[in-house]
């Protein structure tokens, strides 16, 4: 006998065709998570960043040079870092290739040129995407919404950007914006490609809210800033892979420090998963 829980649910051939296009955005949207994303241990600092930007613009033989990314990751944890988001070598090598690779195949950035972004749009967009090319009203509101700044974007300022990622949750800084599309709801997506990696990890993401100005680590000095119920960017180490979730201060244990050392700890609750974990002021990062 059939129990009524048991019985199958029938559905149209409408409704079976709206399943399969949801389940096929799923998928474009996130991704194969049955391969694990190899993540950073760390995230670049401003600083960091800026001075491989000034190396790469030498355009020095040994960009490519194992030895010369080596001694690279030692500087960089030689200044101040935790032990805990120490950088790796690997990180600072497929940062240059990548980077190189790039300016090889003469990619142009979104930001730098925005009429060639409507080249690089995705052609095989989900039924329920609207392409939105060569519309400067649509070109206008979509880095209006982003960036909330049009201005400075006209002036020419550089601007830095972080996006979650739909696979794990975690925001990760975006190296380029590679194309958008305005889906029949309204919405719009952008598809990035998250700093150190490459085209296979590119993802579509909601513009309004899950890409952002970049977060600003805090300083030791900067510990009067934290208090109990913001949200900052939270560092987590876990499973062998690091990264940055958006977390709750749930209390605060002050400590007498040094200008240069904060010795504080902060309970924070993750807003992804609700778990809590005691962390130090140099796992987390502000909003601008």
């Amino acid at each position: 006998m059939i129990q009524p829980w048991m019985e199958t649910t029938h559905l149209s051939k409408e409704e079976e065709e709206t399943a399969i296009i949801h389940e096929e955005r799923r998928k474009e949207m996130v991704g194969d998570q049955s391969k694990p994303r190899n993540r950073l241990a760390a995230r670049f600092s401003r600083s960091e960043v800026r001075h491989m930007e000034m190396l790469l613009q030498g355009g020095k033989d040994e960009l490519s040079d194992s030895n010369f990314h080596q001694k690279l990751t030692d500087d960089f944890n030689a200044q101040s870092r935790s032990e805990n988001k120490a950088i790796q070598m690997k990180q600072v090598q497929r940062w240059f290739l990548r980077r190189l690779k790039v300016e090889k195949n003469a990619e142009v950035p979104l930001l730098s040129l925005p009429k060639e972004m409507a080249l690089t749009v995705n052609e095989s967009l989900p039924n329920d995407a609207i392409e939105c090319l060569d519309l400067p009203e649509g070109f206008l509101f979509l880095y209006c919404l982003v960036l909330d700044n049009w201005d400075e974007i006209s002036e020419g300022l550089k601007m830095e950007f972080e996006a979650k990622s739909y696979r794990d949750q975690a925001w990760y800084d975006v190296s380029t914006f590679l194309a958008h599309r305005v889906l029949s709801s309204g919405e719009v997506e952008v598809c990035v490609r998250f700093t150190g990696f490459g085209p296979e990890e590119d993802e579509w993401v909601n513009a309004r809210e899950a890409v952002r100005d970049r977060s600003i680590p805090m300083e030791p000095s900067e510990c009067w800033r934290v208090k109990e119920g913001e949200i900052f960017l939270c560092f987590r180490d876990k499973d062998e892979a690091a990264y940055h979730f958006d977390a709750h201060v749930v209390a605060i244990e002050r400590n007498n420090h040094a200008i240069r050392d904060c010795s504080c700890t902060f309970l924070v609750r993750y807003n992804h998963d609700q778990t809590e974990e005691i962390v130090h002021l140099s796992q987390l990062c502000r909003r601008p």
